[in-house]
């Protein structure tokens, strides 16, 4: 079960999400409470293992500004969390390997997530940032065969809730596990990441239980 920690401003709560075991932590460059600067994300990737996947997270950037701003904050991924469209996407996929795009749930563009030149989306709450649960049924809409990561109004207590009705890829949160904005809680990030892996769907159960190279490609 991938588990991305979001909306992470500060070296102590990335270092924190990796030893409770993270495997993906977010940076958001878009406006926000979070919002955090590209030089102070370097400074942040630069002391996590290889096997943590680093986010850079952006809301209806151009591609050439947001492959600017990701390379200068040293992430190995970027999310685009707007109305980017599947010719803006792939031109950031172009660049990164790692493209995480997001859909509101409801979106009329999720069941067509297969055109925009990435396997990875992530379907949120309608308003993002929020921390509001919505239907999780509407997952049903993205293409099966795409790697889901399920967001929106995720908590330590709903999370397995969550992912035994949904049977995602993943799963990211950010509001759910913080004591205020920008700063996570340390018993809500450990029991969040030990409720999700506890009940990873089976077919993302594998003999590899080690870290993914992300990397590697």
């Amino acid at each position: 079960m991938f588990v991305k920690i979001c909306g992470i401003t500060n070296e102590d709560d990335a270092l924190l999400a990796v030893a409770m075991g993270a495997d993906a932590v977010g940076f958001i460059f878009a406006p926000s409470q979070r919002q955090i600067a590209p030089q102070k994300v370097y400074d942040i990737t630069r002391r996590l293992p290889p096997e943590i996947l680093t986010v850079g997270v952006f809301r209806n950037e151009v591609p050439s500004r947001v492959i600017e701003i990701a390379d200068r904050a040293g992430v190995k991924a970027v999310q685009l969390h707007g109305r980017e469209t599947p010719e803006q996407t792939k031109q950031v996929a172009a660049r990164f390997r790692w493209v995480i795009k997001a859909f509101a749930a409801g979106d009329d563009e999720l069941p067509v997530a297969d055109q925009y030149g990435t396997d990875m989306i992530l379907m949120d709450a309608p308003d993002p940032g929020s921390g509001k649960v919505f239907d999780w049924n509407l997952a049903g809409d993205a293409p099966s065969q795409m790697k889901l990561i399920l967001a929106g109004g995720l908590t330590p207590d709903n999370v397995a809730g969550a992912i035994k009705e949904v049977e995602p890829w993943g799963v990211d949160v950010a509001t759910g596990v913080e004591k205020e904005p920008g700063r996570k809680d340390p018993i809500a990030l450990m029991r969040f990441i030990e409720n999700a892996k506890e009940a990873a769907p089976e077919q993302y159960l594998g003999e590899d239980e080690g870290p993914y190279n992300w990397d590697f490609e």
